[in-house]
């Protein structure tokens, strides 16, 4: 890179690392629950510990770097306010006359669509599998897994602390809700392989 581009890419470190570390303070200034917030952002947290610790060896690209950032947001959003109280949500609720406020549904999308992206570079850096038709396919079946684990997390943190989990489970007495929110990852990682990938693979074809 020349001299421009360097000082370009120091400048949009700078940028996400603040807008970042911003959303985190904000999000822990007195959140409607100190537990479900600390649930919340901490996979954000490692997951810019897990970027600082390999961006030496294993860049992302400019695209996943601004998803993660997206998803980190969406976490830190849901954590500072819990994801069944956040303002914008509870007012669509009202005006459509919803029966529960779905800023959870947000999330379980953007867990499909961040990570598809994600597991997509990984896999096709490191040379993983050959053929869009596999690569599709190994990229949503992670993306699945992904969101079922998360959903066990959920049960466990549940079945160890009882009533504390409420917020942090978020099912709004909707009984369907594990089942819709492993959907909307679906839907999620889907989208962002129909609508992403071309633009994915130019950034690829760039930083070889």
């Amino acid at each position: 890179m020349n001299a421009s581009q360097v000082t370009a890419s120091a400048s949009l470190k700078i940028l996400w690392m603040s807008i970042f570390f911003a959303g985190l303070i904000w999000s822990g200034i007195n959140p409607k629950d100190q537990f479900t917030w600390l649930l919340e952002v901490i996979p954000a947290i490692l997951g810019v510990i897990l970027i600082v610790f390999t961006y030496r060896s294993f860049p992302l690209t400019p695209l996943l770097y601004s998803l993660i950032l997206i998803h980190s947001l969406i976490l830190m959003i849901g954590g500072h306010y819990t994801y069944a109280q956040v303002p914008l949500f509870d007012s669509i609720k009202d005006v459509f006359a919803l029966e529960r406020n779905n800023y959870d549904k947000v999330g379980h999308f953007f867990q499909g669509f961040m990570p598809a992206i994600l597991a997509r570079e990984i896999l096709i850096r490191k040379q993983v599998v050959n053929g869009k038709l596999w690569l599709n396919t190994f990229v949503i079946s992670i993306c699945l897994a992904f969101s079922a684990f998360y959903e066990l997390i959920e049960w466990w943190v549940a079945l160890l602390t009882g009533e504390n989990a409420e917020a942090f489970l978020g099912t709004q007495g909707y009984i369907w809700d594990t089942q819709s929110d492993m959907a909307l990852a679906l839907i999620g990682a889907i989208t962002a392989l129909v609508f992403l990938s071309k633009y994915h693979d130019q950034q690829l074809m760039r930083g070889r």
